[in-house]
């Protein structure tokens, strides 16, 4: 499968495989009793210890690091916290890899001996399954000033209030992929997260049985940043486990979102869970990272949300950013 997304398929191979994911994802294999108070506690806690690390790791870079030793980083901190199983491996992006500029192929995204510049972007990205529950987040920062980030992030502040209701909605999920699409390509941005497997704008996340030590990886392309536990289930929910263009069956679930943005020089992401009901969406929990430091909601300007968006700050030059 070639990196991106295009409106037309890339061939018959493309053309067949989109035929096949439009058809199973409408196939959702039983799940987990996500909608119970025990369940979404455990995948609370497993956010919440994803976060931990990544805010702890981003106190830490240092103009030369890598991005694999950041990414070693967020491992030993994971492991400190008594966590060494995972979804996928630790991932750590700077500067125009923080948008996956210049990459051919999956096994291209692992972290590299790329080494972070002052007023680069950072992305950590970590995925800690904790008791058994999943919790994947993604974090964007710099050291130093970026104002292309601070403008990627009010930009996505405003997309994560928006994305509930549109879960919330008859929207498919393919309608809900190429609506946020649009939005990023409008407000002059690359969407990113259409260069991830299957142009995941996010994926279900679950829980899996409680066990010790590390985790089993296979070590080849794209199938290397899972482990394997992770790859067997999803592998299980096959099409319908992953937010995809194409994906057009049932909503309902615990679902990791992250849409991911960029431009030359960099890129912004946020990944959080949303828990989806029937005719109700709402994040699984608002005291997280991007959202606390945009600080408290600003009286009377209109589509703020959660999140702090003065007027200033909301606009987004579309002449400077790289489309």
């Amino acid at each position: 499968m070639p990196i991106g997304y295009t409106q037309i398929p890339n061939g018959p191979m493309d053309r067949l495989y989109r035929r096949f994911y439009r058809f199973a994802s409408r196939y959702t294999p039983m799940l987990d009793d996500w909608a119970s108070r025990e369940a979404r506690d455990g995948f609370r806690r497993a956010q919440k210890v994803a976060y931990d690390a990544v805010e702890a790791v981003a106190k830490q870079l240092r103009v030369g690091m890598t991005e694999r030793e950041a990414a070693q980083l967020l491992a030993d901190h994971l492991a400190a916290q008594g966590t060494q199983r995972y979804l996928h491996r630790p991932f750590a992006w700077f500067g125009e890899h923080a948008g996956f500029y210049g990459y051919g192929s999956y096994g291209d995204y692992h972290p590299s001996d790329r080494r972070l510049g002052l007023n680069d972007v950072a992305i950590l990205d970590v995925s800690p399954v904790v008791d058994g529950y999943i919790g994947d987040v993604g974090y964007a920062v710099t050291i130093g000033h970026n104002e292309m980030l601070e403008r990627a992030k009010a930009f996505q502040l405003r997309l994560r209030e928006d994305i509930p209701g549109m879960f919330a909605s008859a929207m498919t999920p393919a309608e809900i992929w190429a609506e946020v699409d649009r939005r990023v390509l409008a407000a002059g941005f690359d969407n990113v997260h259409a260069k991830y497997p299957h142009c995941v704008l996010g994926h279900r996340v679950f829980k899996v049985k409680p066990k010790t030590g590390r985790h089993l990886r296979l070590g080849w392309g794209g199938f290397g940043w899972f482990s394997l536990e992770t790859n067997v289930e999803l592998f299980k929910m096959g099409p319908s486990a992953a937010l995809g263009p194409e994906h057009v069956g049932n909503k309902l679930g615990l679902w990791a979102i992250e849409p991911h943005i960029g431009w030359q020089t960099g890129g912004c992401k946020f990944e959080e869970i949303l828990v989806v009901e029937q005719g109700r969406a709402h994040w699984l929990d608002d005291d997280v990272p991007h959202v606390r430091e945009a600080g408290p909601v600003p009286v009377g300007i209109p589509g703020c949300g959660a999140a702090a968006c003065p007027e200033s700050v909301r606009r987004v030059d579309v002449s400077i950013a790289h489309r």
